[in-house]
């Protein structure tokens, strides 16, 4: 579950001239301030660079937000909300992280190493290697996400499960080099001899080692996460002794955000939504999320303008909330909606997003808002 939602504009502040009340938008989690110049090449190296709804909040959990007025939030051409709003994190980092000149900068013919193919970001990245030319070596732990990679495209998988990989002993406190070999034979085995050239990195300690070990000599390691542990351990000879890279990936910039959303709306990359949950199951999801771990990304259903059918799964009394129905304020405060900016001091250009609840709007249209000047325009 993400902090990128798709909503409607309620109202607009001053200065703002590409969106308008009514306009559906995607909204993503980079929040900047972009007053000092370190940011103006890479919006992400700005000083005050921040993760909404994670390194910050300023609504994150309320219904409506006040948001930036950014050239990367425009709406996915997808026919239901929820799968616009699941692509946003995890497709964003996957795009930066392999495609990007700020990440792996693939081209056509790489081999890639994707760890964890089927999920959020393995799942994005497998299907950025895919349609740009690359070969995805596709690690996955079991044959039902095997099936998923599959599916997507991907002929050369590792099913770690199956080939039993000991990366460390049993205290967790020293690796076995001669597993990273048995795990590098298999990929020479699936490529055809070749080496890798780009590994999609992100669960850390458990992996890290042999990630090195096994990129080709000139090849780079691109890294964005540590699920299993973030203090990594390699043989460094494999690192400086064969001129490997290790590239650091964090989310991404706003025109890196523009590009992978704009992939999504051509059609091109496709939304990995693994399960929708309706609102009377919000925080039922929450906290079932980090137990089932499924493939792709979990997404609330929130509610949509009138007209036109929905895709929902269940509730807990059978029945999937309709998006002509208000919104329950018991809810209103467990729903991610938009990101806002790290700083509400920041008093410049800013929209007002409702994640799809027309009825408020109506009724509070017209109506001055304190916080209607937040949110700064790059």
């Amino acid at each position: 579950m993400g902090s990128d939602p798709a909503g409607v504009v309620l109202k607009t502040g001053l200065g703002v001239n590409a969106r308008k009340p009514g306009d559906e938008v995607v909204a993503h989690c980079l929040s900047v301030e972009l007053e000092g110049p370190d940011g103006h090449n890479d919006t992400m190296l700005d000083p005050e660079q921040r993760i909404w709804g994670f390194e910050t909040n300023f609504g994150g959990l309320a219904h409506i937000a006040p948001g930036q007025v950014q050239p990367a939030d425009a709406q996915a051409r997808t026919p239901h909300r929820e799968e616009a709003a699941a692509p946003g994190p995890v497709n964003s980092t996957a795009y930066r992280q392999l495609v990007s000149k700020n990440g792996g900068d693939m081209k056509q013919g790489d081999n890639v190493l994707i760890w964890g193919a089927s999920g959020g970001l393995g799942g994005f990245a497998t299907q950025y290697a895919l349609n740009g030319g690359a070969n995805p070596i596709c690690v996955v732990s079991n044959e039902e996400k095997a099936a998923i990679a599959r599916s997507m495209g991907a002929e050369l998988i590792i099913n770690r499960s199956e080939e039993g990989y000991k990366f460390w002993n049993d205290e967790n406190t020293k690796q076995d080099p001669r597993e990273w070999k048995r795990f590098g034979a298999k990929i020479r085995e699936l490529t055809g001899g070749e080496d890798i050239d780009i590994v999609f990195e992100h669960p850390g300690r458990e992996t890290f080692g042999a990630s090195v070990f096994v990129t080709r000599k000139g090849g780079v390691i691109t890294t964005c996460a540590s699920t299993s542990g973030y203090m990594h351990e390699y043989d460094n000879r494999y690192l400086w002794m064969n001129l490997k890279r290790i590239i650091s990936s964090h989310f991404a910039n706003y025109r890196e955000s523009w590009e992978a959303n704009r992939l999504i709306a051509q059609g091109k990359i496709h939304p990995t939504l693994s399960k929708t949950y309706a609102l009377d199951e919000v925080g039922r999801g929450r906290a079932r999320r980090p137990q089932e771990r499924p493939p792709g990304q979990g997404r609330r259903a929130l509610p949509r303008a009138r007209g036109g059918p929905r895709r929902a799964q269940p509730g807990a009394a059978g029945q999937a909330h309709r998006r002509d129905q208000p919104v329950p304020r018991s809810l209103t405060a467990q729903l991610h909606i938009i990101h806002t900016p790290a700083r509400e001091t920041s008093a410049r250009r800013g929209v007002f997003v409702a994640a799809g609840q027309t009825d408020w709007a109506e009724r509070h249209r017209g109506r001055p808002s304190s916080t209607q000047r937040v949110g700064a325009r790059p």
